[in-house]
């Protein structure tokens, strides 16, 4: 918070800025607006746009911690989304990550802030191909809310639809047109979505427009 007061006070910017986040971002900076700011509302925020964002925590770190499935998909994961000879007991970010963390329930209580527009650009595996993210066979881990285990092609490989819903939000879910997956599935997974081109163009959309209208609402 106290960098963006700086920037600001240094270019001299007087309005309202957008913020893009991808993934975990996405959920430090509403914990940021929400929860530390979300009274004195300081920071004045026009959107903030999230990619692939985990906005009811992670499924996949509670995957991490679980005493049956953890290990076995830490071992599909290493190398690629997480680093060799992964602990996620020592990974801070992942315990506060986890959908019952206190610092997830804290910003789930706190709610949404009336002032900033929010949007959420997602991918799905529209077309089932097992290449869209291989580690899992082009599926995507979901914790349901009776806390049981399912695999859904309804998210991006690393985070789910249902991880990313925002009630009161706009969303969009990518490639617009399912061919897209033809050819380089692999670019929609979670870890390639700040480089895809499509992603790409839909951000600058809103930052262009902020009055861009969303795919759907939550």
């Amino acid at each position: 918070m106290d960098y963006i007061i700086t920037m600001k006070e240094e270019t001299g910017h007087q309005g309202d800025i957008d913020i893009v986040c991808h993934s975990t971002g996405a959920c430090i900076a509403r914990y940021m607006l929400e929860v530390i700011d979300g009274k004195a509302r300081n920071i004045k925020v026009r959107q903030l746009i999230g990619l692939g964002p985990a906005n009811n925590g992670s499924s996949m770190a509670e995957l991490f911690n679980d005493p049956e499935l953890g290990e076995e998909t830490i071992g599909q994961l290493s190398g690629v989304f997480v680093p060799r000879r992964f602990d996620p007991s020592n990974d801070l970010i992942v315990q506060e990550m986890r959908p019952k963390s206190c610092t997830t329930v804290e910003l789930l209580s706190a709610g949404i802030r009336d002032d900033i527009t929010y949007r959420s650009i997602l991918s799905a595996n529209k077309t089932k191909n097992p290449e869209f993210f291989p580690c899992f066979e082009g599926k995507t881990w979901n914790l349901s809310p009776d806390r049981l285990w399912e695999t859904t092609y309804d998210g991006d490989g690393v985070v789910s639809h249902c991880d990313s819903r925002l009630p009161g939000s706009g969303f969009d879910i990518l490639p617009a047109d399912p061919s897209f997956l033809d050819g380089n599935p692999e670019d929609y997974c979670h870890i390639r979505l700040p480089r895809n081109k499509e992603v790409i163009n839909r951000v600058i959309e809103y930052l262009i427009d902020p009055d861009t209208t969303p795919s759907s609402y939550w």
